[in-house]
């Protein structure tokens, strides 16, 4: 017993040791904050549309998602399904009638009274209410969708910031430099619903966080070893002995 206190008490100076603690507590305190404030947020969207071809093809339907800078989720839209008329879904090519005849899509959307406008005012009006404005645009190939609502939403566009987090860009990256962890990356359902893309996007951007990304380390942490004095095990060993 004599030893430990020896150790603990050359080698930790109880006043270091008080200090460093409030100073971490604090620090990591700082940066819970930070990353909950509402400028930090970052706003999901996903589009299901009639085609890529933005020149020619529709919104069919969409949804949006709020998460705070660790994603967790703040809040979320239902899906949001708008009205076309039956010359745009008829229309359609070989990949689009097919699956959103198999979610139901394609029958929701003949069926549904919501305009592209109510869509947009609607959608505004959420991340108006969650976000300080430019909150980055975030999800799956998310510069396809910026597209369509550049030309289809610009009032719910320009309140974004102009920068995007793409989840597929950090996917095609693990997939030729962290082979491995991109094998057990989580699947795809499938669904081609926007809201449950969505949250398959975040689930996916929260493994390659945990699993591609470097942890997060307070500057605190770093330096700890030299502001509390803290021994080397060779040192520590001489003390005892």
């Amino acid at each position: 017993m004599r030893i430990i206190k020896f150790v603990i008490s050359s080698a930790f100076p109880k006043s270091n040791i008080y200090h460093h603690s409030l100073r971490g507590m604090s620090s990591a305190s700082k940066r819970r904050k930070r990353l909950q404030r509402k400028s930090e947020r970052i706003v999901w969207v996903d589009l299901e549309m009639s085609g890529l071809d933005v020149d020619k093809e529709h919104i069919l339907e969409m949804a949006c998602l709020v998460t705070d800078a660790d994603l967790n989720i703040i809040a979320e839209t239902e899906d949001l399904v708008i009205h076309q008329p039956d010359s745009v879904l008829d229309n359609m090519g070989e990949w689009c009638t097919k699956h959103h005849a198999e979610s139901g899509l394609t029958e929701a959307v003949r069926n549904s009274k919501i305009s592209l406008s109510d869509a947009e005012k609607e959608m505004l009006d959420f991340i108006r209410e969650h976000t300080t404005g430019k909150a980055p645009l975030a999800g799956n190939s998310i510069h396809m969708d910026k597209l369509f609502l550049a030309k289809y939403m610009p009032k719910f566009t320009d309140y974004l910031h102009y920068r995007m987090i793409d989840v597929s860009t950090i996917k095609e990256l693990s997939r030729r430099w962290y082979t491995k962890e991109f094998s057990n990356a989580p699947k795809k359902q499938l669904s081609h619903r926007a809201l449950d893309d969505i949250k398959e996007s975040i689930e996916e951007l929260k493994y390659y966080r945990m699993n591609v990304f470097k942890p997060v380390v307070d500057s605190d942490e770093v330096s700890s070893g030299e502001e509390t004095g803290e021994s080397s095990s060779e040192e520590k060993k001489s003390k005892i002995a």
